[in-house]
């Protein structure tokens, strides 16, 4: 029920919308609510619409793959043996504030337009909150299991895998939830800005064609896209962790 009241003020704002468009009122920028719907329904129906949906959520996907995997695997180490984190402690507090769009220059230059330009601009954008949230995770992890850990004398590899791991992965599944957020995101800004394909180039052409039922429809299916993959990874977090937690108790 509470959740159902979240959508009145959007609902009258539709409505406002509605009423002056029913004015006469005329904008090559804006375009009436019902006019975005019928633009978005027929997009639904359209292959375009899949297409560009597709080659949006690939280079996501596989830069997030890439960037998250990596992201995970230094975040591990750093935390795991304190010294090599301290060593590149510079370099990454020196690299994280970069903007991942200001590299596109470079990434076009070194690798040309397409899905390897894209997928390694994803893939920096990631990087670097995977890593810290999980180095954050594994310097959380309850002093007494790696006194255990120590008395034990277990290897690092071993340390990582008995006690680590399973301690820090809810905390890492966050992380990489975030971060496919963030994908999407920087996925579909490289596309407005320099990538000629998927759902960010849809946007364009559809605003620079004087368009705008269909360049709103975009927006409003991009929201949608990543509504549900959020909503698809809650629920996956939900169904491998909860079971743990809930089974127990």
């Amino acid at each position: 029920m509470m959740r159902a009241r979240g959508i009145i003020v959007p609902l009258i704002l539709l409505a406002i919308w509605q009423l002056f468009s029913l004015q006469g009122i005329k904008s090559d920028t804006l375009a009436a609510p019902i006019a975005i719907i019928i633009a978005l329904f027929h997009a639904i129906f359209s292959t375009s619409l899949w297409s560009d949906t597709a080659e949006t959520l690939i280079a996501a996907g596989v830069g997030l793959f890439l960037g998250g995997g990596f992201g995970l695997v230094a975040g591990a180490i750093f935390g795991v043996i304190p010294p090599v984190g301290k060593l590149m402690w510079l370099t990454i507090e020196f690299l994280r504030p970069l903007p991942a769009i200001a590299i596109v220059p470079l990434a076009i230059l070194t690798l040309g337009f397409g899905y390897a330009m894209e997928i390694s601009i994803v893939a920096f954008a990631t990087f670097f909150p995977v890593l810290i949230l999980t180095q954050a995770a594994v310097h959380q992890v309850e002093p007494r299991l790696m006194e255990v850990a120590q008395v034990m004398r277990l290897s690092p590899m071993a340390r990582m895998t008995k006690i680590i791991v399973p301690a820090v992965l809810p905390n890492v599944f966050i992380a990489l939830r975030l971060a496919a957020g963030l994908a999407l995101i920087v996925a579909i800004t490289v596309e407005i800005s320099a990538n000629p394909i998927g759902l960010g180039s849809r946007i364009m052409q559809a605003g620079q064609s004087l368009r705008p039922a269909e360049m709103f429809a975009s927006l409003i299916w991009i929201g949608l896209l990543g509504w549900a993959v959020n909503l698809g990874l809650m629920r996956l977090e939900n169904r491998l962790f909860s079971a743990r937690t809930g089974g127990q108790s």
